[in-house]
């Protein structure tokens, strides 16, 4: 009876699997063009939930924003699958539908991934932290679920069953359209059951200004003035105390952000060999890593360190698990970096062929359970925390903000595979090499970070809203010019 469980049936329809096969059989592209164009769809993917979470946060609410960009993502289903009926115009126009349906999926996937986990967290009061883990590992699995899913059934649908006088890639692209119809009805059917959060006016436009109105003060200030304990504080003339709270918050989170994509661009790595493998490891992890370990490692810290809370947990628990995180994994891709010119991967014929050795693949299963072993570590608790540390109208937002960093991983793949020209397990190396420093980096950001208690800002700010100030501010205004 649980709301969130609709939110997770509906998340299992959102992955792709046979697009790189669809470029090159069907739209008869060249290899390379079809990894660029596939790279920039997932890149796209992620870079456009900063659109779903203005959205959200400030014009419709998550509930609204979900339903619409389902839509979104089912009709650009409906128009790849259209470009994919052989019949329908010549190759332009294939080239043209297919196009457009991934530009709608990408607007669609994207401005939905940051909403659906604010919106599940929202469900949850504050005192229920520990169900609300419970809920971001659940939902972290029924991604997972959908991913394994689209990779068995999906090669399936497009090779088995003949459709046009070949490969059935329309039914292929049609079918998740319709499983999301279905999971769409399912998430509004338990309508009644959600907590709503509604919108709070234009949340993003309000922070761009108030920024770049402490940089205008800052920088036009004089020696004369008074001093400001934080540069945001330039902007408190006009804007209230309460958002530029809001917005510090937000900023020491983006910061920590920095140095996450280049532990994405390095796990990016083994996605594209063995993502089936990945995702039903996940499925095994998730349980295991909730039940075990992470209660192992929470005893080992409070025999280690003596910061508690009331509730007998950590303090630091969850940035030390993303540090522990780290630097597994960079262990784990220095190994696969070593290994990697030993074993040769043969993938589908239609993309690639390599000549096979006498070394089995089964031996890199090892490398890649560690693997998925450190992306659950990494991203559910990522996933959590970026939730625990935004403010109430900037969930979204900063679900964006972390999602942004799979968006840049993805970039930064981009430019060393197709600038720096080198053999893959020199690429593994160089990305291992810098994921050295970046665990450096991060622990010790990590290390000063703060945790932000989200009641402590409703005792600073008891009586005003954001907008309560906003409206007196712009009172004030009108009284100054009449």
């Amino acid at each position: 009876g649980d709301p969130y469980l609709f939110l997770l049936t509906s998340r299992l329809c959102l992955r792709e699997a046979v697009l790189t096969l669809y470029f090159i059989n069907y739209l008869h592209w060249n290899q390379n063009l079809s990894t660029a164009v596939y790279h920039a769809f997932s890149s796209l993917c992620y870079f456009t939930p900063i659109l779903g979470a203005l959205i959200a946060d400030s014009w419709l609410g998550k509930f609204k924003t979900i339903v619409y960009l389902s839509v979104v993502y089912v009709l650009g289903h409906v128009v790849k699958s259209v470009g994919a009926i052989p019949s329908v115009g010549d190759s332009t126009i294939h080239i043209a539908l297919s196009m457009m349906g991934l530009i709608l999926i990408a607007f669609g996937t994207g401005g939905i991934k940051p909403c659906v986990a604010a919106f599940g967290g929202d469900q949850f009061d504050e005192e229920h932290t520990n169900e609300r883990r419970k809920f971001f590992s659940i939902f972290y699995m029924s991604i997972n679920a959908g991913s394994l899913l689209s990779t068995v059934i999906t090669p399936i649908l497009r090779g088995n069953v003949q459709c046009f006088g070949g490969d059935c890639y329309a039914l292929a692209f049609g079918v998740p359209a319709i499983l999301m119809v279905i999971a769409l009805v399912v998430f509004i059917s338990g309508s009644g059951m959600y907590k709503k959060s509604p919108p709070e006016g234009n949340v993003l436009l309000d922070v761009c200004r108030c920024l770049g109105l402490a940089i205008k003060n800052r920088w036009m200030s004089s020696k004369y003035d008074s001093k400001r304990k934080h540069w945001l504080d330039w902007a408190e003339e006009k804007y209230p105390k309460r958002l530029i709270h809001e917005i510090k918050m937000v900023l020491r989170v983006l910061v920590l952000f920095i140095p996450l994509p280049m532990f994405w661009a390095l796990f990016d790595q083994q996605v594209r060999i063995q993502c089936m493998l990945n995702a039903l490891l996940i499925l095994m992890f998730v349980p295991i890593f909730d039940v075990v370990v992470y209660p192992l490692i929470g005893l080992l810290l409070m025999t280690s360190f003596t910061f508690f809370q009331g509730s007998g947990d950590i303090i630091p628990q969850k940035m030390e698990d993303v540090k522990v995180i780290i630097s597994l994994f960079f262990s784990l891709h220095c190994w696969e970096g070593s290994v990697s010119k030993h074993f040769t991967v043969t993938g589908s014929p239609h993309l690639f062929t390599k000549h096979a050795n006498n070394v089995h693949i089964a031996w890199q299963i090892p490398q890649y359970a560690l693997m998925t072993a450190g992306e659950v570590m990494f991203s559910i608790p990522g996933i959590e925390f970026s939730y625990s540390q935004a403010p109430a109208n900037m969930k979204s937002l900063l679900q964006a903000g972390w999602l942004l960093t799979v968006a840049f991983g993805n970039v930064i793949v981009l430019i060393v595979a197709e600038g720096a020209g080198l053999d893959q397990w020199m690429e593994f190396l160089l990305f291992a090499g810098l994921l050295v420093a970046v665990c450096i980096i991060f622990s010790i950001m990590a290390y000063f970070y703060t945790y932000v208690d989200l009641g402590e800002l409703d005792k600073l700010f008891p009586d005003k809203t954001v907008n309560e100030d906003e409206d007196d501010l712009k009172k004030d205004q009108t009284d100054d010019t009449t």
